[in-house]
């Protein structure tokens, strides 16, 4: 379901080293954990007032979430990617939300959303994992 993309997003991040051997399913779970780790920052910035370390913070959990949005293989389910992509954008309102009302139960809501998404990536199978690679194989091999 989502694609190479993801790398780039999380490059410049305190994580590089993982990625640098990441498969994708490792980046989206690193990608989420540096979203969740962010989310939990930026709940102490708006309770200490720091405008901004607070806007820096809840920006990159944005460019986080846009990352894993434009991962997004639009082929592989349809209907779960089109969920997963309205998830994502109301994730994005709730933090602009939270940023403009310095409202931490708007945090809340998206680390307990992000939580659900990570929870079910991280039951992934190894074999439904390589599954997934073979067939993204062959779906770049038919059109090379």
């Amino acid at each position: 379901m989502y694609g190479n993309k993801a790398i780039n997003a999380y490059k410049s991040g305190s994580l590089k080293a993982d990625l640098a051997g990441a498969d994708p399913h490792r980046v989206i779970q690193l990608l989420m954990q540096g979203a969740l780790e962010r989310l939990s920052l930026s709940k102490g910035f708006i309770e200490r007032r720091d405008m901004e370390a607070k806007s820096n913070t809840l920006t990159r959990v944005v460019e986080i979430i846009n990352a894993l949005r434009d991962s997004l293989e639009r082929d592989a389910n349809p209907s779960l990617v089109d969920n997963l992509d309205a998830l994502y954008d109301y994730m994005i309102g709730l933090i602009h939300e939270a940023s403009l009302k310095m409202d931490t139960s708007k945090i809340d809501e998206v680390i307990r959303l992000m939580l659900e998404i990570k929870g079910a990536w991280d039951q992934i199978s190894e074999s439904d994992k390589q599954e997934a690679y073979a067939m993204q194989a062959e779906q770049r091999l038919g059109t090379a």
